[in-house]
């Protein structure tokens, strides 16, 4: 057995190509996966079906082999009100009925004692959570909090001496580098807990997704990739050829549902940021800048076009407003970076601490300058909370309706909600409620009052809330 140095090939892990003419007669190679590296050396078969153990190991088995120990299945239990779908249920089925159903996704562990990262709408509304390790244990797994904004969940279970995942940077991503998603698709439905591995390349960086309707995650600054991410993939670690975590997986672009190629992962240095403040606080202790910008129609196609952003509002006593920034300002850079629409400067803003500094270029007219903000902490955080049962509230203010974008002036807004609340009342997080019954709502504790006042008389409530900028409501029956 022979060995010489070839050039590397793009191709996936163990794909074995005839030598271009001008190579080793009657020889094999093996394409290997190792980013920085022009060349390689592998053995050579001395003639066709030969040996080539030695070689077709790649530089993916040796990083998808470093963290698949800590990768773990997430399977979570959480009941769903449902709608009558005929006639017949309409009048069969109970008010508020509810069934159980049953949800998957993968994450993977950052600390010896048990830490495991994940994504929020993969935990979201559970009632029950089970961490499935590679071994096939089972551990009940306790939420720590979760934040919908970066789409980021952090649960614990109880042990020691886990595995842990190693962690990378992807600020040292390139397009182009080779990676690998790793996670549990369909969970229970295939034969063990082994986590299931696909490679493909870094295809963009720096992605921004329109939000839909019903998204409340922010994904800004994402990792765009084509290794395929499947059903039950969410949650799982992104890893580069050195077998370290660079980002987290959560989402695809598809019509039909499954991979085709456009996968999305969260940066892990935010993800990692998040998952330590809701570890040390439960909540993430976010940067307010006090800016309300315009968003022009995603339909138009000119948010992606746009010469920066228009500030339309700046609360008042806020860090904009101690800036000087106004209505009317252009914002064409903030820390370092171009703004070119409305979610470059919602990236901006995402990673921003409590007491960070945001250098900011403005321009209005042709008047052009810069100014320095130091980030507050969320008025909704600073607020006075109001709590009972699993819900958590605080009355909107003026600079809580500015951080919240509410169309609301008054009301109390639902900073969390609990699984009981969400399937009672029908409130999630983030909503508003104006009115119980003919009562308007003005301050939280006018909530917890009115809601005891009618449960003490069996009597049915209507609430009335507003939810993404439109008006809802749920009807509540008194127990029976």
């Amino acid at each position: 057995m022979s060995a010489v140095t070839i050039p590397l090939v793009a191709a996936r892990p163990d794909d074995r190509r005839r030598a271009p003419a001008g190579g080793p007669p009657r020889a094999w190679r093996v394409a290997a996966l190792v980013g920085g590296l022009a060349s390689l050396s592998v053995p050579l078969a001395a003639q066709p079906g030969g040996d080539i153990a030695a070689g077709r190991h790649s530089a993916i088995s040796a990083a998808a082999a470093r963290v698949a120990p800590a990768v773990v299945s997430v399977n979570v239990v959480r009941r769903e009100r449902t709608l009558p779908r005929t006639l017949f249920e309409a009048f069969m089925l109970p008010q508020g009925y509810e069934q159980r159903v049953e949800g998957l996704g993968s994450g993977f562990i950052v600390s010896r004692d048990g830490m495991i990262v994940t994504n929020q709408h993969v935990v979201a509304g559970a009632d029950s959570i089970v961490v499935t390790l590679r071994d096939g244990r089972d551990f009940p797994a306790r939420l720590l909090g979760e934040d919908a904004r970066t789409d980021i969940a952090v649960v614990e279970i109880a042990g020691a001496s886990f595995p842990v995942a190693p962690l990378g940077r992807s600020t040292d991503l390139a397009i182009g580098d080779w990676v690998v998603a790793i996670g549990n698709p369909y969970g229970y439905v295939l034969g063990n807990s082994e986590p299931s591995v696909t490679a493909g390349v870094v295809s963009a960086l720096d992605r921004s997704v329109l939000p839909s309707g019903d998204q409340s995650g922010l994904y800004v600054d994402m990792i765009q990739t084509d290794a395929a991410i499947n059903v039950g993939n969410s949650g799982g670690p992104l890893v580069n050829a050195a077998g370290e975590v660079v980002g987290v997986n959560s989402f695809i672009l598809s019509q039909s549902g499954g991979s085709i190629g456009l996968g999305f992962a969260i940066p892990i240095e935010r993800a990692m940021r998040v998952a330590r403040d809701l570890h040390a606080y439960g909540r993430v202790r976010r940067g307010w800048t006090g800016v309300e910008v315009a968003e022009p129609p995603p339909s138009s196609g000119s948010w992606r076009r746009q010469p920066g952003v228009v500030v339309q509002r700046v609360a008042a006593g806020g860090p904009a407003n101690a800036a000087g920034i106004e209505a009317g300002d252009t914002i064409t850079r903030a820390g370092g970076r171009p703004i070119r629409n409305f979610l470059d400067w919602e990236g901006a803003q995402l990673d921003l601490g409590v007491g960070d500094t945001l250098r900011i270029a403005l321009r209005h007219g042709d008047t052009v300058r810069s100014v320095s903000l130091r980030a507050a902490e969320l008025p909704s955080e600073r607020a006075t909370r109001v709590s009972f049962s699993d819900l958590v509230l605080v009355s909107v203010t003026p600079a809580i309706q500015a951080e919240r974008q509410l169309a609301a002036a008054r009301g109390a807004l639902v900073v969390s909600a609990g699984p009981k609340t969400q399937q009672i009342l029908g409130l999630e997080p983030g909503d508003v409620v104006l009115q119980i019954n003919n009562i308007p709502i003005t301050q939280a504790e006018q909530v917890r009052q009115v809601i005891a006042y009618f449960q003490s008389r069996g009597s049915q409530m209507r609430l009335l809330f507003e939810r993404h900028a439109q008006i809802g409501y749920a009807d509540v029956w008194p127990a029976q």
